[in-house]
């Protein structure tokens, strides 16, 4: 292993003595150059950023020269690093600005710390991935995220280079990654809790103006706000229709309320977290950065989904099952984390939180205060 500037050593066979220079004071490599402290005092190392299973040992981590950061992650399609992100841009820049040297690496440095560099080169200089990772590359140039680290770099551009916890394709990004792992626990884990967002009717000192309630007994149920839209699978030109909309809800229902998941189905949704996030940033390879988002005309508006939300019931220990309203009980629509629900304009959604359209209705006034139970 080696590269452009690369220092090798011989000392370790399986992971030799790696650094490269991707800017003045930003370097990426190996845990083996990590941990050396000849390399170091070389380089004139004075942060390291580590991303690993395993931080580095206490000798070098206790250096007084030395200042440093552990990201715990492992080198997978299904790892988060995109939510690390920011904290990383923070570690980096605070030692860049004091003209230090700070060494980013995980164990070969090649996937999860070049996953960071190139997000960081990216922001910098509001780049697309495709001209970020060439950068890199350039520098090092065995750098190869893993491809759930590169659909993290996509959405990142598509979110303009920054965190957006209200990008629709970023809650559903943050949707799948809990939903694997409920799949694994069959309970969403505590760090996830916050994917559950307040009930709307709530009493609330700016309440949305656009809100969607119970038409039995017209609670609310849903803001604009909770909404996850899509464009319609079959909006370049298949015309199916939702003529027969017992027939597709009925389609929908049978995905949520199976009671077990067969073994070939649950090898299907292992596979399936990567392929559905990989529609988040479907067109996204072009360098532009702006203009990926579906127009408000062509978003489908067969079924309603939306966030998790603080009315319903169990969502948080139990994979799947109906929505009824937390007032009359009616019965609003279904959840899945585990399963898919094959929308009517034939769009595959995974997890899937819905309302049935006919279920509830749109209400363009909301009061100054509201109190529902």
């Amino acid at each position: 292993m080696s590269g452009k500037g690369a220092e090798n050593s011989e000392t370790d066979c399986d992971n030799p003595i790696s650094l490269d220079e991707i800017e003045k004071g930003l370097l990426l490599g190996s845990f083996s150059a990590a941990s050396d402290l000849e390399t170091l005092k070389q380089r004139k190392v004075t942060h390291i950023l580590t991303l690993d299973i395993c931080p580095l040992p206490i000798h070098i981590t206790e250096l007084p020269f030395i200042e440093s950061k552990f990201i715990h992650v492992s080198d997978t399609s299904k790892d988060d690093l995109l939510c690390h992100f920011e904290e990383c841009f923070s570690f980096i820049n605070d030692a860049l600005s004091k003209d230090k040297v700070v060494l980013v690496h995980c164990y070969y440095g090649v996937s999860r710390s070049a996953t960071i560099v190139i997000a960081y080169v990216m922001q910098k200089y509001q780049l697309s991935l495709t001209l970020a990772f060439e950068r890199v590359k350039s520098k090092r140039r065995f750098v190869q995220p893993n491809n759930g680290f590169m659909v993290q770099l996509r959405l990142f551009h598509k979110m303009g280079w920054r965190i957006d916890s209200n990008h629709e394709k970023f809650k559903l990004y943050r949707l799948r990654m809990a939903a694997d792992k409920v799949r694994k626990a069959k309970i969403l884990p505590q760090n996830c809790s916050d994917l559950i967002k307040p009930d709307p009717a709530l009493i609330q000192s700016k309440p949305e103006p656009i809100v969607y309630r119970c038409r039995k007994c017209r609670r609310i149920v849903a803001a604009k706000s909770n909404l996850i839209t899509h464009t319609p699978a079959n909006a370049a030109g298949n015309e199916l229709k939702s003529t027969d909309a017992k027939h597709v809800t009925f389609q929908a229902d049978v995905h949520v309320q199976s009671e077990s998941l067969t073994d070939d189905t649950k090898v299907g949704c292992s596979k399936g977290l990567l392929e559905g996030m990989n529609t988040l940033c479907m067109n996204s390879s072009s360098d532009k950065s702006s203009g990926c988002e579906p127009q408000q005309e062509d978003r489908c508006k067969e079924i309603l989904f939306i966030e998790p939300l603080a009315w319903m019931l169990d969502i948080g220990k139990q994979t799947q099952g109906k929505l009824n309203c937390p007032k009359c009980q009616s019965k609003l629509g279904n959840f899945t984390w585990i399963n898919s629900c094959n929308c009517p304009c034939g769009k595959n959604v995974s997890p899937a939180f819905y309302l049935v359209p006919s279920k509830v209705e749109l209400s363009h006034a909301v009061k100054n205060v509201e109190i529902t139970v």
